[in-house]
């Protein structure tokens, strides 16, 4: 970061007639493919909307909603292999974590492909950090003994928590295997797998370990510098105090064009000073600020004990602060500072970069603004409930969060819930394991790229995860908490928190119709038959935050195929089909019909089981070929025999139509 002096002179900057040559080339790079190696290398297009994306997770979650998150496994396979993970359809895998004592084993995880017989890839569990491609920092193998962490087990137990980045996309299935039981907290395992699930199978070229890792590898290795193009940015600077209460402007454009960079050198006493000062960011002359929050959060060190640097964002070891998330406008931008507390705040530094839209031009019916939630500040749960980070409504895809905990284990599931489904999308067994750590009790603070923590040790941390693959979209909503640090009836922690976003009120879907399977009108009303099935009622509870609240449903166990009609918005960019089902039983799989057509993607499919909390809220989105121009589609279901049994039911449908003009520009958007 330039000095106060430098900064001053640095000005607003004639764009040259060179610089302006770029802005067809930057505009090629953003339209490139945004699957696998390229979604982590070109951070720019971070703002483009992905509403035809959905992010999910396979993991080892305490199924009964307690804190023994482990046993993971979701069946043994003809080979004798442990089954952990296992999709249809065409996606890619983004996260991979597990965690286990390896002195008693080295498991080797085997990557199938594509309904592929042999393995892919293989790597023992000592490999991660090592075997290519799974190297530093796409990947790593955590020892916290080596890290100095004091924690007292470690003197029995040898865990190596393995943690990888590496993307690994597949056009038509995945199944990851484990060459052991990861059973029991010793020497067993948990973890999880985060992965995007793609609506088509065109443009996604399966892994091969082959690919051009270089531009990845050489960016990840260059953390605390602008991971974007820096050609065509103008910078504005100087130096503010903030007298308390008082706010102070330093930057405002009216124009189009997107801010690259916000930097700021805070001096003297970081802690109370990063809770006081808070920066906001204003874009087109809205209301309300996109933006409003202490600048440690803003900057990932919300503690600020420590230099912690990730890609996106992070502090220096001088203590200067860097963002570097790009942040589109197309009116207007204001970025100013405010002095929350009750002394002087002096000589803060800043420098701010933009792009001109001569430069750099997002499409405003594809890309969205970069916001925040509304921080959360320190609050003591209540019992019997999580920790409430944040709730999102409108469209877009979470790509940061950080969660704080004050007197409290790091110990609490992670859990995003996405679109209003009673079933999280997303959920970790912990939040040191969400931060890909996962051994969060003593350790000394510890980064990577795109996670990291900061803490002292005795209940003081601080962890944050930038989702640069794995990014969460959303349609119509998302709410992010924390289960409480013993599991969620236990406890009453204090947290605090935010995250960031690109995101637009207006939904990216809108419900066009239901059916209450079981139910003779609404049946009728949509043409609904399935013969060889059986009504069953069930009394049952969610996984999650509300796992003791009973809802009763009746529905159909099919063994053979079912129809219903459904109405849908002509104008649609794809449909989603959200199912409620009873889970006690994993495996269910069926084939999917379109007025006659075999939506031949993917099958629906849902490999993992809840005995405990049997109700399940699953998805299957039906890509636009099959739905555009019309009002109105026959669905048929066909139950598949898998695993020897067939376990497919259904107690009611939710049918969801995307916005079309938007899904339109995202696909356009991935070519």
């Amino acid at each position: 970061m330039p000095d106060t002096r430098a900064m001053q002179r640095a000005g607003a900057r004639k764009v040259s007639w060179s610089v302006l040559m770029l802005t067809a080339a930057l505009s090629e790079a953003l339209m490139a493919n945004a699957i696998g190696i390229s979604r982590l290398t070109d951070i720019e297009r971070l703002p483009y909307l992905l509403l035809d994306v959905q992010v999910r997770y396979e993991g080892s979650i305490d199924k009964a909603g307690d804190n023994a998150d482990f046993n993971w496994w979701l069946y043994q396979d003809d080979r004798g292999e442990w089954v952990i993970f296992d999709v249809d359809g065409p996606g890619c895998i983004y996260n991979f974590v597990v965690h286990h004592d390896q002195k008693h084993s080295d498991p080797i995880y085997r990557f199938y492909f594509d309904g592929a017989a042999a393995p892919a890839f293989e790597i023992r569990h000592s490999e991660f950090g090592s075997k290519f491609p799974f190297v530093e920092p796409l990947a790593a193998s955590y020892d916290p003994r080596a890290a100095g962490c004091p924690d007292a087990r470690l003197g029995e137990i040898d865990f190596r928590i393995v943690r990888s980045f590496c993307p690994m996309p597949f056009a038509r299935s995945c199944k990851v295997t484990s060459s052991i039981r990861l059973q029991g907290s010793h020497p067993g395992g948990w973890g999880h797998i985060m992965y995007h699930a793609y609506p088509a199978t065109d443009r996604v070229a399966t892994f091969r370990g082959t690919e051009d890792y270089a531009p990845l590898l050489k960016l990840w290795r260059n953390v605390g510098e602008d991971p974007k193009r820096t050609n065509g940015n103008v910078a504005v600077a100087g130096a503010v105090s903030v007298a308390p209460g008082q706010s102070t402007e330093v930057f405002r454009r009216r124009e189009e064009g997107s801010i690259a960079s916000i930097k700021l050198h805070v001096p003297h006493e970081p802690m109370r000073r990063l809770q006081d000062l808070w920066i906001g960011i204003r874009w087109d002359d809205e209301a309300d600020f996109a933006v409003d929050c202490p600048v440690g959060a803003f900057f990932g060190n919300e503690l600020g004990l420590n230099s912690i640097r990730y890609l996106t964002h992070g502090m220096t070891t001088n203590g200067d602060f860097y963002c570097y998330f790009p942040m589109p406008y197309w009116r207007s931008a204001q970025v100013v500072l405010r002095n929350q507390g009750s002394a002087d705040i002096r000589d803060v530094r800043y420098e701010i970069q933009y792009k001109p839209a001569a430069v750099l031009r997002y499409p405003r019916c594809q890309a969205a603004h970069f916001r925040a939630s509304a921080y959360q500040p320190p609050v003591r749960k209540e019992p019997a409930r999580d920790s409430h980070i944040a709730m999102l409504a409108g469209r877009g895809h979470l790509v940061a969060g950080l969660v704080t905990g004050r007197d409290t284990s790091c110990e609490g599931d992670v859990r995003v819930l996405i679109d209003e489904a009673a079933t999280p999308s997303v959920e970790s067994d912990g939040s040191e394991s969400w931060a890909c750590y996962g051994w969060g009790f003593v350790n000394p603070p510890r980064s990577n790229p795109v996670s990291g923590f900061d803490g002292t040790g005795n209940g003081l941390w601080s962890m944050t995860r930038i989702c640069l693959g794995d990014c969460y979209p959303f349609r119509t909503a998302l709410r992010f908490s924390v289960e409480g640090g013993a599991g969620r009836h236990q406890g009453t922690d204090i947290r605090s928190g935010i995250v960031f976003y690109y995101g637009e009120a207006e939904p990216g879907m809108v419900r066009t119709d239901s059916i209450n399977v079981g139910d003779a009108a609404s049946e009728a009303a949509h043409a609904y038959v399935a013969t060889n099935s059986e009504v069953r009622p069930l009394a049952a509870f969610y996984e999650g935050e509300c796992d003791q609240v009973e809802v009763k449903d009746q529905g159909r166990y099919l063994q053979a195929p079912g129809t219903f009609n459904a109405r849908i918005s002509p104008d649609n960019g794809g449909v989603l089909l959200r199912r409620r089902s009873d889970q006690q039983l994993g495996r269910q799989r069926a084939r999917v019909f379109v007025d006659g057509a075999q939506v031949r993607e993917r099958d629906w499919y849902y490999a993992d089981r809840n005995p405990h909390k049997r109700w399940l809220d699953d998805e299957f989105l039906i890509p636009q070929s099959y739905t555009a121009g019309k009002a109105k589609i026959t669905v048929r279901i066909e139950p598949a025999v898998c695993g020897g049994e067939t376990t497919w039911n259904e107690f009611f449908y939710w049918v969801y139509s995307l916005r079309g003009e938007t899904d339109a520009g995202v696909r356009n958007d991935r070519r």
